[in-house]
């Protein structure tokens, strides 16, 4: 995938060259940290670790049912 033969510093280079000039330490912060998430999850992507939404909203009606429960 392309995403895994760009260096850190040239993605960096890229969000930065993508902000205005008049951007915040704020805004840099932020595109990186959007920057860094969608990495991580093309790698979980690459790497099967993903479920459906479907899975997901089952695990969290299983897991709601289960705290209901255990609460007195």
């Amino acid at each position: 995938m392309s995403y895994a033969s760009e260096s850190i510093k040239t993605a960096a280079r890229a969000v930065l060259d993508s902000l205005p000039d008049n951007a915040s330490w704020e805004d840099v912060q932020y595109h990186l940290y959007v920057r860094q998430q969608i990495d991580a999850g093309l790698r979980d992507d690459y790497a099967d670790r993903l479920i459906s939404t479907d899975e997901m909203r089952r695990r969290l009606a299983a897991h709601k049912s289960n705290a209901a429960g255990t609460e007195n």
